[in-house]
């Protein structure tokens, strides 16, 4: 689901993620109860969604104000649009679940500053890669060997304790690419606010979801993944999208290189 606003499409875990640092306790407490039951919220009215939350009117409808809506309406027209889109896995087919991911993908990629992205890896003296887990380790190591075809050298580091023992070394010059699905690994704090004392960049890419990493990066690119349950009763969720996102972000590093050299003449 998107909603557009201001041209920009957007679900609703980038709109938090997007204005998570303007929310306080009442309004994460808001957005609990509505995340909670979706479906039942969007026919509440201000007033009964109020009550429900133990709050009053105003609260609500500064809420939704600080979310980048005009007040409630909007808001509530949002969550009916995403309500009406998203289903269960139980009542998808497995494959359009792929297929609509990769419509997904194809329309939030379109609201990503990519010639940014591209431009400060392009002006980067080093480029790290850290992968949070195994696979995302490997499409650390994909990424390192499609932009060698261009001559851009990336350094994919193994492990946490590596991270921590390189990072020492990092200043503005350098960018660092995170790799986690979801986001919310306990020791990424530590990391990110170790990248944003040495005032090194760091961009990175996670599962479509509310995460701490998301919130404290300016330069995320969200991968769209639907959590499917199969017949074993097991919750299984694909890293696949991820290898598409690293492959679109090398083809628009291509293009931004491209573009230079055409510049320089």
């Amino acid at each position: 689901m998107l909603f557009v606003a201001g041209g920009v499409g957007m679900r609703l875990e980038e709109v938090v993620n997007k204005y998570y640092e303007h929310l306080n306790e009442n309004d994460l407490y808001i957005l609990k109860v509505i995340c909670a039951d979706k479906k039942a919220c969007v026919n509440l009215s201000i007033n009964e969604l109020a009550e429900r939350c133990n709050v009053s009117r105003t609260t609500i409808l500064r809420f939704a104000q600080k979310l980048g809506f005009s007040g409630y309406s909007e808001f509530k027209v949002f969550l009916s649009w995403q309500e009406d889109e998203e289903q269960t896995p139980a009542e998808k087919n497995y494959v359009q679940c792929l297929y609509d991911d990769i419509d997904a993908i194809k329309k939030n990629m379109g609201t990503v500053a990519m010639e940014e992205i591209c431009q400060i890896l392009h002006d980067a003296k080093r480029v790290f890669v850290y992968g949070t887990g195994a696979a995302q380790k490997e499409i650390g190591k994909e990424m390192q060997r499609t932009f060698l075809i261009l001559r851009k050298y990336l350094h994919v580091i193994e492990g946490e304790t590596e991270l921590e023992n390189v990072m020492v070394d990092m200043d503005y010059d350098d960018v660092v690419i995170i790799i986690s699905c979801s986001g919310n690994r306990s020791f990424l704090k530590n990391i990110v606010h170790t990248l944003q004392m040495h005032g090194v960049k760091y961009m990175s890419m996670t599962n479509l979801t509310n995460n701490f990493l998301a919130q404290n990066t300016k330069y995320n690119l969200y991968v769209p993944s639907t959590m499917l349950k199969v017949p074993t009763g097991i919750l299984y969720n694909s890293t696949a999208l991820f290898f598409m996102i690293a492959d679109i972000l090398f083809r628009e590093y291509i293009a931004y290189v491209e573009k230079q050299v055409l510049v320089e003449k």
